[in-house]
């Protein structure tokens, strides 16, 4: 390997990894960790791929696991080290293994360095970035002179200064989201808390409905702000999903007409004939655009006028309503308009041009005093996310008409994943009394809490910082823990970072599962807060406020708890969450659809499985998305899960034939 090919490696990313361990959960959690810090993954699951990922794509680092079956980590080490394409690929070994003499060997056939299991992340994360570090370093020493040197000083200055400016902006836009987001979601909770009494009489179910609406609106504002600050920083992407556009318009047609009624409002949904019903776009962001702009029509047109939503296609997609036949050959990609037209006050010619600029809001909005200015700003990011653009025209005094397209692309009712919504009423049998510490230093969201989980059947205690959640685990040994991430005395990072300490010293070659559970509930808005809670030693974190079903979601998937449920209609509201667990299909399955498919494509299938080409078997799966979409998806669900060898195994079976 030359360095040139090093020095280009680390110039476009943080580095290149690749990953060596037979037990995928192991895979999945250092894949997770080093990709948040800036690093490009692979993963494989055995030696022999191991070897044929690092000749096929040579990686800055490996982090080889030594119990592995058919070849262990020292024969692939060695292996590598007398190949001369891979012998300068630095190699840290993680193994169960810690005798003296385990250590001796990996350094005598070339490692690098040594990591224990059960391995600490922030140890893992330190020695990788080391080893990283020191082939960055050895480079720049190559090349380094005066000339450039000072160029570097002078961008490292520039890059502060923005990085603290930067900083500062998202320190604020954390601190404000938690002090906002921390009373909604006791707002929030214990609507829900308190709904599930069956004696309240209809005028307190309309008080609690009245509360919750409220509180939703607060949260939107609240959330108005926070996604622009998102958008500007280029967090927010587009998530493309297969979903029934009907049933979302119809959703929002329910919505929206009690507020039309109420106003003696005629609300018309105009979708024209040829207008797919099953499209795949991003849902979300297009939920967003239409609820702002419907609002803005009903809060701006006076009593007695008139609403339309028409969507029609540009691109015309022979496609009917009923699903479509997965060979039907379709267009990639069509145009879908939407116009929301009103007979309202409208808007001034003036005001038209810094219409969708932030924080602005016009004559009449001020007027109104209702709202933050940011929900134009936000349709317009979002549409232009989606692939399309916004304008709008109006006459004062007599009504506005918003037009926006996006791009979809065709989607089938297959695709379609239909979620029943259900709410745990108790737990079922035959099982042991869960121990759950609820941690935070607000008292109301304790309680919250303990009103969700107590009824069901937990048993629950509380603390109100992070020194009494370690003294509580100390002595009370809870399965799970929900921690607030930001107290007083000691926060909760810093808690489970000691927990984690202490189960390490405990805990020498027990198995991870024994480890307790440690959810975070964070009002942060910001995903990359992410890293530093999974680097700190948390299993997985829950943004305020929450929906109880989440709670009782992260509490099954964890601990394996199974619930009794009593199932719920479906409501047209914007804060449904569903919840589906993917599982790997049978060969039975696979082998049809792949025989199916050209020789040629199964052959280069199997080609870049066989040489761990991630990127390539991705592309493959994209190729067939809208012939195929079943196929295309459960390959997809193989590659995420690091099952490159059942490809194998299913295209030789192909391919023999």
């Amino acid at each position: 390997m030359s360095e040139n090919q090093i020095y280009e490696r680390v110039e476009n990313n943080k580095g290149n990894i690749l990953i060596v361990d037979d037990t995928p959960e192991n895979l999945q959690i250092l894949s997770a960790t080093l990709s948040d810090r800036g690093y490009k993954v692979r993963g494989v699951i055995n030696g022999k791929m191991a070897i044929r990922a690092a000749r096929s794509a040579t990686p800055n680092l490996i982090l080889l696991d030594i119990r592995m079956p058919e070849m262990d980590g020292y024969e692939v080490c060695k292996q590598l080290k007398a190949d001369p394409q891979t012998s300068e690929i630095p190699i840290i070994f993680i193994s169960a293994l810690d005798e003296v003499l385990d250590k001796v060997k990996a350094f005598k056939i070339g490692g690098v360095d040594y990591i224990t299991k059960p391995f600490q992340v922030e140890e893992v994360l330190a020695r990788v970035e080391h080893q990283i570090t020191i082939q960055r370093l050895q480079k720049q020493l190559l090349d380094r002179n005066i000339q450039l040197q000072q160029e570097i000083v002078e961008r490292k200055k520039a890059e502060e200064a923005a990085a603290a400016a930067s900083l500062a902006k998202s320190q604020f836009v954390a601190n404000m989201s938690h002090e906002l987001r921390t009373p909604l979601n006791a707002i929030l909770g214990f609507t829900q808390v308190m709904s599930r009494d069956s004696l309240l009489t209809s005028e307190q179910i309309e008080n609690l409905r009245i509360i919750n609406r409220s509180g939703e609106h607060l949260l939107a504002l609240i959330n108005d702000v926070l996604d622009l600050s998102k958008i500007e920083a280029g967090i927010i992407a587009l998530d493309e999903s297969s979903f029934d556009l009907y049933q979302l318009l119809d959703t929002l047609e329910e919505m929206f007409q009690i507020k039309a009624e109420n106003k003696r409002l005629q609300l018309v949904f105009a979708v024209e004939s040829d207008v797919p019903q099953y499209i795949k776009t991003d849902e979300k962001k297009l939920r967003v655009c239409l609820i702002n702009l419907l609002g803005n029509a009903i809060k701006f047109t006076g009593n007695g006028g008139s609403i339309w939503l028409r969507a029609k296609l540009e691109n015309k997609l022979q496609q009917a309503r009923s699903a479509i036949p997965p060979d039907l050959n379709l267009p990639e990609a069509s145009d879908l308009t939407f116009e929301v037209e009103d007979t309202g006050i409208g808007i001034a010619a003036a005001e038209i041009d810094t219409l969708f600029d932030a924080f602005v809001q016009t004559e009449a909005g001020k007027k109104s005093a209702d709202g933050t200015g940011l929900g134009l700003t936000i349709t317009k990011k979002y549409v232009e996310i989606m692939g399309g653009d916004i304008q709008c025209s109006s006459v004062l005094g007599a009504g506005t008409i918003f037009k926006f397209k996006i791009k979809i692309a065709p989607a089938i009712s297959s695709e379609i994943t239909v979620t029943t919504l259900q709410r745990a009423i108790a737990l079922e049998p035959n099982q042991p009394v869960y121990r759950i510490l609820a941690v935070d230093d607000n008292q109301e969201n304790r309680l919250l809490l303990i009103k969700i989980l107590q009824p069901i059947g937990f048993e629950v205690r509380e603390a109100e910082n992070g020194l009494q959640a370690v003294e509580i685990w100390e002595s009370w040994q809870p399965h799970l823990i929900w921690l607030d991430t930001r107290m007083p005395v000691m926060n909760g990072l810093e808690a489970v970072r000691q927990i984690r300490s202490q189960e390490q010293n405990r805990q020498q070659g027990q198995p991870a599962q024994s480890r307790c559970v440690i959810i975070a509930l964070t009002a942060s808005t910001f995903e990359e807060n992410r890293g530093e809670i999974i680097a700190a030693g948390c299993n997985d974190f829950v943004r305020k406020p929450f929906q109880e079903q989440i709670i009782f979601e992260k509490m099954a998937c964890y601990l394996g708890v199974r619930y009794i449920y009593q199932e719920l209609p479906v409501l047209g509201t914007a804060n449904n969450i569903g919840y589906t667990v993917s599982t790997e299909q049978p060969d039975s399955f696979f082998l049809p659809l792949l025989a199916e498919m050209p020789h040629y494509w199964v052959e280069e299938l199997y080609q870049a499985a066989n040489e761990v080409n991630e990127e390539l078997a991705i592309e493959l799966a994209d190729r067939i998305s809208d012939s195929k979409p079943v196929l295309a998806k459960a390959l997809k669900d193989l590659l995420e899960n690091y099952r490159l060898d059942r490809i194998v195994d299913l295209t030789q079976s192909i391919l023999s034939e």
